[in-house]
């Protein structure tokens, strides 16, 4: 099965800290829904501009995109 990506960006000087407690956040959300994920993390692109991004089965995609709005997504190799 296919895993996606699906990507939150923060920009600006306080970027990497909302990345950071927005992992937080997806963590909970997967716990009490009790879904499946396999990696929650964070990336700083630059000074200016953080990730915070969740990887999950296709199949659990839409119940993660419907309730959290990833601003994007991708394919996860």
């Amino acid at each position: 099965m296919r895993k996606l990506k699906l990507i939150w960006d923060f920009r600006g000087a306080t970027g990497l800290g909302t990345a950071k407690h927005h992992c937080i956040h997806l963590k909970e959300f997967a716990e009490l829904e009790k879904l499946n994920y396999h990696l929650i993390d964070h990336q700083e692109v630059n000074d200016m501009w953080s990730t915070a991004f969740i990887v999950v089965d296709e199949a659990d995609m839409k119940i993660y995109r419907d309730a959290l709005k990833p601003h994007r997504g991708e394919v996860f190799e």
